[in-house]
């Protein structure tokens, strides 16, 4: 009984791990490099085009119902909660990627998904535009792989809300981080 509970559980660790290897999400405007005044913010002093990148994303865990993607700014200057750029809930489990522009609710690019309420106030991609003088921001893309068909999160919602109900349901994820300063 005992080497059975121990072969499960080094099974199910084993499985985890594979899983969590082969779940990859990329972007080819911005992975890589600092990321392009195209898809910085037009506001808040910023002049960018604030155009979403395309994401690509391939290897889910197998059970993945939906995805969300949050985009999260950690060293925004906010007393330590960072800042949301992008939050998208209720992606179908067949996508396997995002065009670039996705970003602007607008554009009806996203198939049957909520982009929720980011800290611009409003739902959508919201650019870089980090104070000017800091270092170079990071921005962690982060893509969950989750258990259930769709979440219900009203767009309105607040980014700690939806970032609680999809770390609830996430079964995997995957992430990169890009980069982006000014000088002026």
């Amino acid at each position: 009984m005992r080497q059975t509970l121990l072969a499960a559980a080094l099974a199910l660790l084993g499985a985890s791990a594979a899983q969590a290897a082969g779940f990859s999400l990329h972007s080819p405007d911005i992975q890589g490099k600092s990321i392009d005044n195209k898809h910085v913010l037009d506001g808040f002093g910023c002049h960018g085009d604030n155009v979403s990148p395309a994401l690509n994303w391939s290897n889910p865990p197998a059970g993945a119902k939906s995805f969300a993607l949050l985009v999260h700014d950690p060293d925004a200057p906010t007393g330590g909660s960072g800042w949301w750029h992008w939050i998208i809930v209720n992606l179908p489990a067949d996508l396997r990627a995002l065009p670039q522009g996705a970003g602007d609710p607008a554009a009806n690019a996203l198939p049957a998904a909520t982009q929720v309420r980011t800290d611009f106030g409003k739902p959508g991609w919201g650019g870089p535009c980090p104070p000017v003088g800091d270092k170079a921001h990071r921005y962690v893309f982060t893509l969950y792989a989750l258990k259930v068909d769709k979440l219900d999160i009203p767009a309105e919602a607040t980014a700690a809300y939806a970032g609680f109900m999809v770390n609830a349901n996430a079964i995997g994820k995957a992430s990169f981080t890009a980069r982006y300063g000014r000088q002026k």
